[in-house]
């Protein structure tokens, strides 16, 4: 129980899980998240904006109850996703007075999800005001960031925005705001490419009309907070701008060494032509840092040996995710093995169908590589290179 009073009247009440190695069965946590649950007194009314979800909701009660919070007039929900709203059934009977304040997209999972009763619900559409008395939120609706339903809500005197899920990261901290700026860069660009990515345009469109908001400080709901916001704004429109960077990704995976000769000889390849290569083992890769790779690079080569006539079934997921997160990568191409056939190439390239690149000549080699083969991954790198030439890299 730490509660933490970000101005006067306005409390963070959310909780720190330390320990959660894994979000939604699917995205690997190494250092942990966090579950921002916001407390805003008016003169006139409180407000809760977000809960937690459901396994830390007694620690969130408790953070109330220290407070000595005797009357919550609206729970603000601004995402129905279970981390953000799985602790508004206690929250409501805890305060039974409390109305459930949200879009009515957010009204319709949440009752599906929750079971919460309609009358329970107050309904508010873009730009509405909630007044608190001395104190006004203004909700935003920002779908897909990254849900169909979200909202952000801003407190107008303060000119606090709480963001949702934009601009945060999962990052478990002592620290209430972002002090730590390298740490939180990176954990937020991780956050942004596994969660935000495949909304890049739509969240473009959203960063445009929060400069008619003036921001001082930025409360998301998961990791530190920013009170200087420039730095998170400014890495969010690097992130979801147009431009690449003279990079190479490289997954791969090598059964018994002859595609990993190749990945070896490739990367050294592009190095000696002065391109960043990152190269990334499948078997040992944690997928996050893949997925925080896959934000600027300007081309991916996926390595591949053949597995029942097709690509490995590790690199299947990769390459599956590749597609599902939708990178602004320009260019793919594949190195890879084969024993007698198969179709491996045909089913990597169709499973990148989200993704608007230009496939490279692939260099695809029956069994070990010999010299000969070798000079085609020269041949590779050299039209990476002349393709790099061709865009402005940053």
């Amino acid at each position: 129980m730490a509660v933490r009073e970000i101005t006067t009247g306005i409390y963070w009440v959310g909780v720190n899980h330390w320990d959660r190695r894994l979000f939604d069965e699917l995205i690997p946590l190494p250092h942990g998240t966090t579950y921002n649950a916001y407390l805003l007194k008016g003169n006139e009314k409180t407000a809760l904006i977000d809960t937690v979800d459901p396994i830390k909701e007694n620690e969130l009660i408790a953070n109330l109850q220290h407070l000595g919070i005797k009357n919550i007039d609206y729970i603000i929900s601004n995402h129905a996703e279970q981390d953000h709203s799985g602790g508004i059934p206690r929250v409501l009977a805890a305060y039974p007075q409390a109305k459930v304040v949200t879009n009515v997209k957010c009204k319709a999972m949440l009752m599906d999800l929750l079971h919460i009763p309609e009358e329970r619900f107050i309904l508010v559409n873009d730009r509405d005001k909630l007044p608190l008395g001395n104190r006004t939120l203004e909700f935003i609706i920002a779908p897909w960031v990254h849900w169909p339903e979200t909202m952000l809500s801003y407190l107008c005197e303060e000119q606090i925005l709480f963001p949702c899920d934009l601009f945060g990261s999962h990052l478990a901290q002592s620290d209430l705001f972002a002090t730590d700026r390298g740490r939180v860069y990176e954990s937020a660009k991780r956050y942004y490419a596994e969660i935000m990515m495949p909304f890049r345009h739509i969240i473009k469109k959203h960063l445009q009309r929060l400069q008619e908001y003036e921001i001082r400080r930025i409360a998301p709901s998961h990791g530190p907070l920013h009170d200087s916001p420039a730095f998170i704004l400014d890495a969010y429109k690097e992130w979801t701008s147009d431009e690449v960077k003279n990079e190479v990704l490289l997954p791969y995976i090598s059964m018994h060494g002859s595609t990993e000769k190749r990945v070896s000889y490739l990367t050294d390849a592009l190095i000696q032509r002065k391109i960043t290569v990152k190269p990334f083992n499948l078997t040992k890769t944690d997928i996050g840092e893949l997925a925080v790779a896959l934000v600027d690079a300007a081309t991916i080569v996926i390595g591949t040996p053949t597995v029942l006539a097709g690509p490995h079934p590790v690199v299947v997921y990769a390459t599956y995710l590749t597609n599902a997160l939708r990178p602004k990568t320009r260019y793919a191409s594949v190195i890879g093995s084969f024993g007698w056939g198969g179709k491996m190439l045909e089913q990597i390239t169709s499973m990148l169908a989200s993704l608007k690149v230009e496939f490279i000549e692939p260099v695809v080699i029956k069994g070990h590589p010999q010299e000969h083969d070798l000079q085609q991954l020269d041949e590779l790198a050299d039209r990476i290179l002349v393709k790099h030439k061709d865009i402005h890299l940053t």
